[in-house]
C-alpha cells in the first residue's frame, strides 16, 4: 500500500506548512536579480569549458561528501527544492519518478534551496525529515545550497555556461537533466511538473543503453 496514501502533510518543525501562491511580480524581480547575479560572475565562474557534471561534488543532506562522478554512467535528474513554496507538491512526482526508472538508471537529486522566498529556512535535519514524513522521499539530497547569483554552487554556474543566462533557476523546482556521460541535456523550469509528458519523454531519451 502507498504509504502516502490517506495522509495529510504534517509541518516541519517549527514552522507550517503551507503552500503560499506565487506572485508574479515577485517572480518577475528575481527572475532580474538572479541573470543579473550570474552575468556578474561569468568572467569569474570556475566552470572548466570542458567540464561535465561529474567534475562537480555536493555535500549530502547528512553531510557526507556526495561527487557527481558516483552517478556516472546513470542518468541524473538534478531539482532545487523548497519547503514552503507553491510547488512543493511536486515532490510526490519527482518520487515518483524515482520509483519509476530506477531500475532503469535514473537517479533524482533534491538541492534544497533558501534563494526564493525565503521558502526553505529550516535546517537539513528539519529538511529531511519533513521529506520523509509528507512525501516519503528516499532519493538523495544535498545540503541547503545556494543555487542562483555570485555566489551559486559552481555546478549551477556550469549549467549557465552551457545552456544560457535563460537556464539559470529563478524559482524553486527548476529541473535539470543531465546524461550517463555527465553532459547536460536538457532543462525545465518549475512550470513544468514530474508528470509532464515532455520530461518523461526526455528522461527516457536519456537513458543508459540496457
Amino acid at each position: 500500500m502507498d504509504r502516502r496514501a490517506n495522509r495529510g502533510p504534517r509541518p516541519m518543525p517549527s514552522f507550517h506548512f503551507r503552500a503560499r501562491p506565487i506572485l508574479p511580480i515577485a517572480i518577475g524581480a528575481v527572475a532580474v536579480a538572479t541573470a543579473a547575479g550570474f552575468l556578474s560572475m561569468s568572467r569569474t565562474a570556475s566552470a572548466d569549458a570542458g567540464a561535465t557534471a561529474h567534475d562537480f561534488s555536493f555535500v549530502s543532506i547528512d553531510g557526507r561528501p556526495m561527487p557527481l562522478d558516483a552517478y556516472a554512467g546513470k542518468t541524473v535528474l538534478v531539482v532545487n527544492t523548497a519547503s514552503r513554496c507553491g510547488f512543493t507538491s511536486q515532490y510526490d512526482g519527482l518520487q515518483t519518478l524515482w520509483e519509476t526508472y530506477r531500475d532503469r538508471g535514473l537517479v533524482v537529486i533534491g538541492v534544497p534551496s533558501n534563494d526564493f522566498g525565503n521558502q526553505e529556512p529550516g535546517t537539513e535535519q528539519q529538511i529531511k525529515e519533513f521529506c520523509e514524513v509528507n512525501f516519503s522521499i528516499d532519493f538523495p539530497m544535498t545540503e541547503k545550497t545556494k543555487v542562483s547569483g555570485g555566489d551559486a554552487h559552481p555546478f549551477y554556474r556550469w549549467l549557465v555556461d552551457r545552456f544560457g543566462v535563460v537556464a539559470a533557476p529563478r524559482w524553486n523546482f527548476y529541473k535539470y537533466l543531465i546524461g550517463p556521460d555527465g553532459r547536460a541535456v536538457t532543462w525545465y523550469s518549475a512550470a513544468t511538473g514530474p508528470g509532464a509528458a515532455s520530461l518523461r519523454r526526455a528522461i527516457e531519451a536519456a537513458l543508459p543503453a540496457s
